[in-house]
């Protein structure tokens, strides 16, 4: 979603593309739509319009996702 900023490059989510295993759960969770897919894993598409809600770090199976609510 690139229409919503707060303020660029602050973002604290990461992802670790080896630890994922293609699930979607991210994706669907994510209110800023900030993942895509890529050769069957998740890609951060857009890290600066992610909110920190950690809706995607809690409900990653396998703790691919991580992101530090309030850091950013």
């Amino acid at each position: 979603m690139k229409d919503f900023r707060y303020i660029d490059g602050v973002s604290s989510l990461s992802l670790d593309r080896s630890v994922c295993i293609g699930c979607k759960i991210c994706s669907q969770v994510c209110p800023q739509a900030v993942f895509s897919y890529h050769a069957g894993k998740a890609s951060i598409e857009d890290g600066d319009g992610c909110m920190e809600c950690g809706a995607c770090g809690l409900n990653c199976p396998v703790g691919a996702v991580s992101v530090n609510p309030g850091v950013g």
